[in-house]
């Protein structure tokens, strides 16, 4: 099992300086960086081999995350935007790969956050599925693991159980497709986030880890214990991230609704400290 964070931590945008961010994250403990996959469409051949020449130093792994906007949006009824947003995911796929980034993790299988101007979700559904095996036999090519995200209802309405995202993995049927299960979205959408954890059972690749209000774990009422002890009975070996939001403003305060100051007004020092005890908090009760 290994442990990392994403730089959003630290921003209100969807976008930052991965070299800083990089460093920080070694020098607090963590084994891998999350960034915003957009972000290598914008980046230049020297700008991503001098981040991955970087990341080799640090011995620090980069996972790369999205949720296409609309236009980008494979589960589409429009043909023209679904091969778009093919395009778009399979040009990010090998901005990864020059990266040596192996793991792209998010709403693969739409667009985020979602509108709900259509909700016709088998007809989405089934195009999404179809789309997905698409970026699958890419991504596989390249060495790729594809993680599905499942969200909440407020984000969208096409996965929000892990029990659908088993059975979309089932429609897709690639073993290079696997399961992506956040602890903010169970604690909205699952019965039980523990039994969630093993429906997906060895289709589970990878973890988000945050509190209920989006703060750091080990700061709210997950129940961490619990949730390790499932990790350790489905024999997950997966990567674990903490996702966690507290600045407010910006277009992630918007995207993720951070209307006030979660950090209690911390400043950069405070929440690096922070950043840290949550991660051994989570080590403690994750690999026991």
């Amino acid at each position: 099992m290994k442990f990392g964070a994403q730089y959003a931590y630290w921003c209100n945008e969807w976008t930052g300086d991965y070299m800083f961010f990089a460093k920080k994250l070694k020098g607090l403990g963590f084994d891998i960086m999350e960034i915003s996959a957009g972000d290598l469409l914008k980046m230049s051949d020297s700008d991503l081999d001098n981040l991955k020449a970087l990341s080799k130093d640090l011995q620090l792994e980069i996972n790369s995350n999205i949720g296409p906007p609309k236009q980008y949006d494979v589960a589409s009824e429009n043909a023209d935007i679904r091969a778009a947003g093919l395009d778009f995911l399979s040009n990010i796929m090998r901005k990864m790969d020059r990266l040596d980034s192996r793991d792209l993790i998010g709403v693969l299988y739409t667009y985020w956050p979602n509108d709900f101007s259509d909700l016709d979700k088998p007809a989405i559904w089934a195009r999404g599925v179809e789309s997905v095996k698409t970026l699958g036999k890419l991504a596989g090519e390249l060495g790729i693991l594809l993680s599905l995200e499942v969200v909440n209802r407020f984000e969208t309405h096409v996965m929000n159980t892990a029990q659908e995202a088993v059975q979309f993995c089932k429609d897709v049927g690639d073993p290079n497709v696997k399961i992506l299960l956040d602890t903010f979205h169970m604690n909205i959408e699952e019965d039980s986030i523990c039994d969630a954890i093993r429906t997906a059972g060895d289709r589970l690749s990878y973890i988000h880890a945050g509190e209920c209000n989006r703060k750091i774990p080990g700061q709210g009422r997950i129940p961490w214990v619990d949730i390790g002890k499932a990790l350790r009975d489905i024999g997950f070996d997966g990567d674990v991230i903490m996702e966690v939001f507290v600045l407010q403003g910006g277009q992630i305060g918007k995207d993720i609704k951070v209307f006030r100051d979660l950090s209690g007004g911390a400043d950069e020092k405070r929440m690096d400290s922070e950043l840290k005890t949550g991660l051994e908090f989570l080590k403690s009760n994750f690999t026991a």
